[in-house]
């Protein structure tokens, strides 16, 4: 952790008196407020910025703090953004997770889920997430990609326990659920690139459309 900037103590002095006060500064918050009020101001400028484009001071800027403050509270850069995408990711997760929560039955649960994972709104989240995995496989950190592994694990047991739940309560059977899962993710992952890169076009109605085709043709229905 960087050591406390001198910036920091003096520029709530050095504003003027009229000059708005970023509400971060106008009192002494605990480290884990000020850290979250930082990974919060990252998430929006990691969607329109990207991943790679994002530095310390755009970060300070967004959050209403100084440079010094970001550094004092991360050790990089790097390390606001990984967390700021953590925080977007398991939020989208979780909306997802919501989505299927509220179906009658597992077939149900995963048409849901798959309107939920393709709108016109949802670009902007694969864009996110396309970029937090290249800058991946440009970190050697091994932590790094640990943390996105164990995102992913989550990802497919979300995905394996709807299938799960449809195979218990006799709507559907399947042989090989695992393999199912790892289809799914797959496609899905796939679809949203040539989504982004409309290379060759693709709709949201299609991408859903190819994803409720595998559904049908792998979980047969009893």
């Amino acid at each position: 952790m960087a050591p406390h900037h001198p910036e920091d103590v003096r520029m709530t002095a050095a504003r003027p008196p009229r000059r708005a006060v970023a509400a971060a500064e106008r009192t002494r918050q605990p480290t884990e407020v000020r850290r979250r009020l930082i990974v919060e101001a990252a998430v929006p400028l990691i969607a329109e910025r990207g991943y790679a484009s994002v530095g310390v001071r755009d970060v300070a800027a967004a959050a209403g703090v100084s440079v010094g403050t970001v550094t004092y509270h991360f050790g990089s850069v790097q390390e606001v953004l990984t967390e700021a995408m953590v925080l977007h990711i398991e939020r989208y997760y979780a909306a997802l997770s919501e989505a299927a929560e509220r179906a009658g039955d597992a077939a149900e649960a995963l048409r849901l889920l798959v309107d939920a994972l393709f709108t016109e709104d949802t670009d902007r989240h694969w864009r996110m997430w396309f970029d937090y995995w290249n800058a991946g496989d440009q970190d050697p950190d091994q932590g790094f990609t640990r943390g996105q592994a164990q995102r992913y694990g989550t990802w497919h047991q979300q995905i394996r326990s709807l299938a799960q739940w449809g195979v218990d309560e006799g709507e559907f059977t399947c042989d090989d659920l695992d393999g199912f899962t790892v289809r799914f993710a797959a496609l899905a992952d796939g679809l949203a690139l040539q989504r982004l890169r409309q290379s060759p076009p693709l709709t949201t109605q299609d991408a859903r459309r190819h994803l409720n085709r595998l559904i049908e043709t792998e979980l047969r229905l009893m």
